[in-house]
């Protein structure tokens, strides 16, 4: 049974009232990461983020490099989608499913494009460059215990 308040207006419901509280918070519509003209994304777009120094640290470690994109404080390689299958990527690398840049008012801009009509950085030699330089075992290296 619904209760009405003395003035005749129903008043709000405790969930309501979080969904209000939450829609405050958010920064707008989420960006996503757009793959450049000419391109074409047959697996999907995600992308793994990295503080800048880290970035540029990365990059000389790989034999292949797709899009990268740059702001003031990380780097956005973009992968096929489902890279982190699997896979724990290593702090404080971020996993972005759908290539979606979280908390942002502007896009990154390209600081890399891909030679090649996909804009893929090959995973694996991105996640072991990342795995070397932070110090991190991969996860199919580690101690599985019982």
């Amino acid at each position: 049974m619904a209760m009405r308040a003395a003035s005749g207006v129903r008043p709000l419901g405790l969930d309501t009232m979080v969904r209000l509280q939450r829609g405050r918070h958010t920064a707008g519509t989420p960006r996503r990461l757009p793959v450049p003209d000419g391109m074409t994304a047959p697996l999907g777009c995600d992308a793994v983020a990295v503080p800048a120094l880290l970035g540029q640290q990365v990059l000389p470690r790989l034999p292949r490099v797709g899009c990268v994109y740059a702001d003031e404080t990380h780097w956005w390689w973009i992968v096929p989608s489902d890279s982190d299958y699997a896979l724990e990527w290593p702090a404080p690398a971020r996993y972005a499913t759908g290539a979606i840049v979280p908390g942002s008012t502007s896009l990154p801009a390209l600081l890399h494009r891909s030679d090649g009509t996909v804009p893929y950085t090959p995973p694996i030699p991105l996640y072991l460059a990342l795995c070397r330089l932070t110090n991190t075992t991969p996860t199919w290296s580690r101690t599985v215990s019982a």
